[in-house]
């Protein structure tokens, strides 16, 4: 058990991608297990956690499951881009514990000071940020060194819900969940768009494509980066809802017309390339969708879901899957449990957007489908994916 466990937490992307994969199913079965009961008439005495139950489940979507992700990809790929040296057992062990207390502290946080809670849950991104900080300045590129700010912004979004919690403030929470979504949306529109394009260029070219390559729209990537950043620095400073309904539609309109030109079709027989097309597209439509909610079209909560379920989900998993096949020396080709699992996320959000904007008859079975296919998406990637995460690195196969 030893050298499995030390195998596991010898690379950032086994321990935190398999730590994300767990969590995502545990995390959506508890809220559709407490919305079931709750359909049914029935009702819990007591919850462990002090928050209602939808606020649990919205700050585990947005601060737990994601950045668990977010740790195993930065651990990894930062060394790659600037030749330092990657992170150590110890420190990979006491990142995923630090990032497991939180989780713990807020599961638990009804028989806690709200203040102790805080302190736990706030602690992980700074100490994820601290350790690649300093890899970043083997080689400091402003492209790269701008990820400190991003996470520095997602942090601010779960500071800002906790200071409601602990009663400094009587109003940020709604704020800082929105903060926090946000600033997870931004990372993917700076590495979603690194990668996408990338990797589709890649592989057309492996099949012998030399024409109709991706291809990059300046005006359109600058749009699309700056609006993913500037809307959830509006978010904090709490600007009007006209102004970050026009920022989201703007930012959504430049993602659609940056992914136009990557050559989506072309991918259509490669799942592991095409999910993140998928991924892409859904962060563009749910900027679109979320603009305009703020200008009094359509669901707020709807828009919201579907950026969590769609982009963040979905890329997510395509990025996860894609890096454990890569870094494992297996061959690039999403297994069919994966590819399947790729396919199952477009159709939660899909759902989960039904469930909020159309009639209240299809709420509930909206959303319980709409969980069980996330659930199943994130289980197959853990079935498929689980020797990769604990065995060694084969000598051939993928890049």
């Amino acid at each position: 058990m030893i050298v499995p466990l030390k195998r596991l937490l010898g690379e950032g992307f086994r321990v935190f991608f398999l730590a994300a994969g767990l969590y995502g199913v545990f995390a959506i079965l508890v809220w559709t297990g407490w919305l079931g009961i709750h359909a049914a008439g029935g009702s819990f005495a007591d919850d462990p956690f002090a928050m209602p139950p939808h606020l649990w489940h919205a700050h585990e979507m947005i601060f737990g499951f994601p950045t668990a992700a977010l740790g195993g990809f930065f651990l990894t790929a930062v060394p790659n881009w600037t030749g330092a040296k990657a992170a150590r057992h110890l420190y990979i062990g006491a990142a995923a514990a630090l990032w497991l207390a939180g989780r713990i502290a807020i599961w638990f946080s009804a028989d806690l000071s709200p203040v102790f809670v805080a302190v736990v849950d706030l602690s992980f991104l700074p100490f994820l940020g601290m350790k690649i900080a300093t890899q970043l300045v083997k080689r400091p590129k402003p492209q790269n060194m701008m990820f400190l700010g991003l996470l520095a912004i997602i942090w601010v979004g779960d500071w800002m819900i906790h200071l409601e919690w602990i009663g400094v403030t009587d109003d940020t929470a709604w704020a800082g969940f929105r903060v926090g979504l946000f600033g997870i949306c931004a990372m993917i529109a700076v590495l979603g768009g690194r990668v996408t394009p990338a990797f589709t260029r890649n592989a057309l070219m492996r099949k012998g494509q030399e024409t109709a390559l991706p291809v990059s729209r300046r005006w359109a990537e600058m749009t699309g980066v700056g609006g993913a950043i500037l809307l959830p620095l509006a978010l904090i400073v709490g600007m009007p809802e006209t102004v970050t309904g026009g920022i989201a539609l703007m930012t959504g309109a430049a993602q659609i017309v940056r992914l136009s030109g990557w050559r989506s079709v072309h991918t259509l027989g490669e799942p592991i390339v095409w999910a993140l097309h998928a991924g892409f597209a859904l962060l563009g439509t749910g900027y679109i969708l979320f603009g305009l909610a703020d200008l009094g079209i359509g669901s707020e909560i709807a828009a919201l879901h579907v950026l969590g379920i769609g982009a963040v989900g979905g890329m997510t998993l395509a990025v996860m899957s894609r890096a454990a096949l890569g870094h494992t020396g297996r061959p690039l080709v999403a297994p069919h449990a994966v590819a399947f699992a790729y396919a199952l996320l477009p159709l939660a959000a899909l759902l989960r957007w039904t469930a909020s904007s159309l009639d209240f008859q299809w709420y509930y079975p909206g959303i319980f489908v709409s969980g069980a296919l996330w659930i199943a998406a994130f289980a197959l990637f853990v079935a498929a994916l689980w020797p990769a995460f604990w065995s060694e690195k084969l000598r051939s196969g993928g890049a």
